[in-house]
């Protein structure tokens, strides 16, 4: 069988761990390296053994240039500087690069897609099957009930630890439902809503954040009409899916020629 040589960023991490556990009972993926921030207290720690596996003779390091070095793809659910850097440092090694992070700038969007003029990067505010099939729902929904008839509302809820909102998987959907309705969703959406905001606008499509607990993830859309009201509604109950669906991502990317991917395309939807 073809391998695929995956590099495993941010190792030692809650999600890090579930890669290194995903890339271990996958066929045909080879974990040949594993990364982590310099100063990390895990850095020469093996990656096996912090995920629970026993040792898999892989060391975390902090020089991401050696990590590379002989790999085909790098995953990486860090955070937005992070992964903007090691996008560069992928496109530079001809490493193909699939992103989980969230949270991203316009200005760290706009770096990733230079980086994806060298290297095929995979990037997705969710890696998971039944995420990506919602927001494939959501667009048809949001298409076929126009705004004259039905207002669009997100609602996410993840843990108290999260930092960034809203989450991108809602974001994901708000943009799936903006297609649907073929406008821009920077221009539709509005995030807070305090004091006296006046009527809903028509068209707007409306975001609500909740953070608490140890949710994983929880998102709902909302299609609300006179007299009726649609969701559609997604819960992740395991944090591995997510871990399974970036090993799908990887196991497409390998070869893929330079370009900014989504899960639509590794999913065929």
């Amino acid at each position: 069988m073809n391998t695929t040589r995956l590099v495993v960023a941010g190792a030692s991490g809650r999600m890090g761990r579930a890669l290194v556990r995903a890339a271990h009972a996958a066929e045909g993926i080879d974990l040949v390296g594993a990364t982590e921030r310099e100063g990390a207290a895990t850095l020469g720690a093996d990656a096996g053994d912090l995920a629970g596996l026993g040792p898999l003779g892989v060391t975390l390091v902090a020089d991401i240039g050696a990590a590379l070095a002989g790999a085909d793809v790098v995953v990486d659910f860090t955070a937005p500087a992070a992964s903007v850097a090691l996008a560069a440092t992928a496109a530079e090694h001809g490493v193909a690069h699939v992103i989980g992070t969230t949270g991203f700038s316009a200005e760290d969007e706009a770096s990733i897609v230079r980086s994806a003029g060298q290297t095929a990067i995979v990037k997705s505010g969710n890696m998971s099957l039944g995420v990506n099939l919602l927001a494939v729902l959501v667009e048809r929904a949001a298409a076929a009930l126009g705004p004259d008839l039905f207002d669009i509302e997100v609602l996410e809820m993840h843990h108290r630890h999260k930092v960034d909102a809203p989450s991108g998987t809602a974001l994901l959907l708000g943009e799936a439902a903006a297609r649907g309705r073929r406008v821009a969703l920077d221009e539709a959406s509005v995030r807070v809503r305090d004091g006296q905001t006046g009527p809903r606008p028509e068209g707007s499509i409306g975001f609500a954040t909740l953070r608490g607990g140890s949710v994983v993830g929880e998102h709902h859309v909302i299609l609300a009409g006179d007299g009726e009201r649609i969701e559609l509604t997604h819960r992740a109950e395991d944090r591995s899916l997510f871990a399974r669906g970036a090993i799908r991502a990887v196991a497409w990317a390998k070869g893929r020629p330079p370009g900014l991917y989504s899960m639509r395309d590794v999913l065929g939807l």
